[in-house]
């Protein structure tokens, strides 16, 4: 471990110089290399706090790699428990097999809950998994003269002829993402544009947000509509929204399992009909009453887990948490249970991707960088993840349905 006093004559004057403001954090990067801006902005917060960063300095991410792509003003990394839940049965198109889940959270009793819920769905032949839909959305906003202009505006943008001069704009600035559909939503002289497209193996925010741009110049060399943002809150991203539910955005994916009765009443220690009432009074009813877009127990814990310890954006859980848990009594009394992701951000290449711990994540679940095809990866970490929010899901009715959350909190999680 450094200390101040370790520095050589050079260091310390530099620190002098940030500690008394003359130079800022961020010219540091200028300065000198990664490693000592890193420890340089660490002393002087201690300098200026009065205490010391104990904890902050240990880590073994790439600093060169990480202040290039995912930080800025960097001082050190966060460390989050990382559990192990599993083995889970996904029977999905690209994920295929027994998956070990990597669940990065310091919420106590939720990798023994989801543990529980791999178990039961694993002894009942697994998770079936599909993905319904796969394209991530910008939507610039426009301004035009007035309705007759905006109705031009619309129409224009449907012409066959104007979308393939778009895909063609919108393809020279990737090698994998596609512009795929365009449709504008019009407000009195307002228009939203929504420019959906294959972004393969990332995310894919980026990509779509510098395709669109390009698009942009040729909507206004084209038409002589001018945007008043490159966003206009209608793609809908990290915030919860109607339309992400409806249309999807990111990836859409339904997972779902029949559990036998004597495996509900075995493993979950209540009755398959106890587990639909509640789901119905609790997902169902009560999220409605409560105006909630999402009708789910707990998926965002899930979704916030993984993500976190597989390198993905943890703000796309506000998408992530409108997902629909249904549980419904087949004719010879066993349980149905799904879940369905209208809209899941996620990708295996770029963003937090690289970083050496959530990589090796990645390569845990078999889905780290691209993939073979192109967007096999993403969208079998999609389904991994889906199955994961169903073995929560499962494993929180349950326990509410057996009167075990209580307990289970005060033992775990306390």
């Amino acid at each position: 471990m450094v200390s101040r006093m370790d520095l050589s004559r050079d260091k310390k004057e530099l620190l002098e110089e940030v500690v008394s403001g003359k130079i800022s954090f961020h010219k540091l990067d200028s300065l000198t290399d990664k490693k000592t801006a890193i420890m340089i902005r660490r002393f002087s917060l201690e300098e200026t706090s009065g205490f010391n960063f104990d904890h902050i300095q240990n880590f073994s991410i790439d600093v060169e790699d990480a202040t290039k792509r995912n930080i800025e003003n960097m001082i050190g990394a966060i460390q989050i428990p990382l559990g192990i839940a599993g083995p889970l049965k996904v029977k999905g198109e690209f994920a295929e097999g027994q998956f070990q889940l990597p669940l990065a959270t310091t919420e106590g009793a939720l990798v023994a809950s989801v543990n529980r819920g791999c178990s039961v769905i694993t002894m009942s032949d697994g998770a079936n998994v599909r993905i319904f839909r796969d394209l991530m959305t910008r939507a610039p906003v426009f301004r035009l003269e007035n309705v007759i202009r905006a109705k031009e505006f619309a129409d224009w943008l449907q012409d066959p002829a104007v979308l393939s001069r778009m895909k063609v704009k919108a393809s020279e600035t990737t090698r994998f993402g596609e512009l795929v559909d365009v449709q504008s939503y019009v407000t009195g002289n307002t228009v939203h544009v929504r420019f959906s497209y294959d972004t393969k193996d990332a995310m894919g925010m980026n990509m779509v947000t510098i395709a669109t741009d390009a698009v942009l110049t040729l909507i206004e060399d084209e038409f002589g509509a001018i945007p008043v943002s490159l966003s206009g809150n209608m793609c809908t991203d990290k915030k919860p929204a109607a339309i992400n539910s409806i249309l999807g955005r990111g990836k859409t994916v339904v997972a779902d399992v029949t559990l036998p009765a004597e495996c509900v009443e075995e493993r979950l220690k209540c009755k398959p009909e106890t587990m639909v009432e509640v789901n119905y009074r609790k997902n169902l009813l009560g999220s409605a009453r409560a105006g909630s877009l999402g009708f789910n127990a707990h998926a965002a814990n899930i979704i916030a887990a993984m993500y976190i310890a597989c390198g993905q954006d943890p703000a796309h859980v506000v998408e992530g948490s409108s997902a629909i848990t249904t549980m419904e009594l087949t004719r010879y009394g066993e349980l149905y249970c799904s879940v369905t992701l209208p809209a899941m951000a996620i990708g295996t290449v770029g963003g937090g991707t690289n970083l050496g711990p959530q990589r090796e994540c990645l390569r845990l679940l078999g889905v780290s960088g691209s993939g073979n095809p192109p967007g096999s990866h993403s969208k079998k970490l999609a389904e991994i993840i889906a199955s994961a929010v169903l073995a929560g899901e499962i494993s929180l009715i349950g326990a509410q349905a057996a009167g075990h959350l209580a307990r289970a909190h005060a033992e775990l999680g306390r």
